[in-house]
């Protein structure tokens, strides 16, 4: 299994299970809202497409 690495905020994460690192993303959307939620979105959005390392940045 590859390792996920999230890049949040600048702070770099990393992940042993891509089903850890969604769980938490997508807590952190449903708690939060505007730009804060966006960046979490991005993350949340690249792992599912199965990327290994996500960032908050836009494509």
């Amino acid at each position: 299994m590859d390792k996920i690495v999230t890049v949040c905020y600048g702070k770099e994460d990393s992940w042993e299970s891509r089903i850890a690192a969604e769980h938490f993303f997508l807590q952190a959307i449903i708690a939060s809202d505007g730009s804060e939620r966006e960046r979490y979105v991005n993350i949340y959005i690249k792992l599912k497409r199965g990327m290994t390392y996500c960032t908050d940045e836009e494509f």
